[in-house]
């Protein structure tokens, strides 16, 4: 597993020991960042269930502004700290040790340009967290949430505000893509500066 792109192209990313983490291939990977082309530049990037925090990353190393990954796992979260610190890309970066539907919904801060959600398989967690986005203050208007999901695992959604606008298949990765057609100005009046989140642990 390596960064594709960027400023940090082709250094190695370490992996979470154990089986609790499904690491996002470089195949699935490169093929998502072509999709979202000259979004990520400048754009405030939020990586859910972060895992090794290869997405969030990649984003980085694309030229985004700041990226915020959610993990509440102790081995993943050191796992995210390593691979931020040998891609040089700590700056732009904070780490956040929580569960993702505590930190969603106490989120308070600027809203994100673009929300990957890639959670434990089999759990119902992906529906879940876009049901709790499509309420929430955290994607930006015309911002993205993107579910990484096994195939078998799709249903469609009753959401209000998230439009489901294309999918993607790469074998037994499903990338589903919800564009915002709402207005996070009434929901979160008083957002301004960077991302907020709790204090990391």
């Amino acid at each position: 597993m390596r960064v594709v792109s960027g400023e940090a192209k082709s250094l190695r990313l370490r992996s979470v020991p154990g089986e609790t983490t499904r690491p996002i291939t470089d195949r699935v990977k490169s093929a998502l960042f072509n999709i979202l082309m000259g979004r990520v530049k400048d754009a405030c990037f939020l990586d859910l269930f972060a895992g090794t925090g290869a997405v969030g990353i990649e984003a980085l190393s694309r030229g985004a502004r700041q990226a915020v990954f959610v993990e509440r796992d102790e081995r993943a979260a050191s796992t995210i700290r390593h691979n931020l610190q040998a891609t040089g890309l700590a700056e732009r970066a904070r780490l956040v040790r929580a569960d993702v539907f505590k930190f969603i919904a106490s989120y308070q801060g600027r809203p994100f340009d673009i929300v990957y959600v890639a959670p434990p398989q089999y759990r119902g967690l992906w529906a879940r967290t876009l049901q709790a986005l499509d309420t929430s203050s955290l994607i930006a208007s015309a911002g993205l949430a993107i579910a990484q999901i096994y195939p078998k695992e799709y249903e469609t959604l009753a959401l209000t505000h998230l439009v489901l606008s294309d999918q993607r298949k790469y074998g037994s990765t499903l990338l589903c893509f919800y564009q915002w057609s709402g207005s996070t100005t009434a929901r979160n009046p008083s957002s301004s500066g960077s991302p907020g989140a709790p204090a990391a642990n």
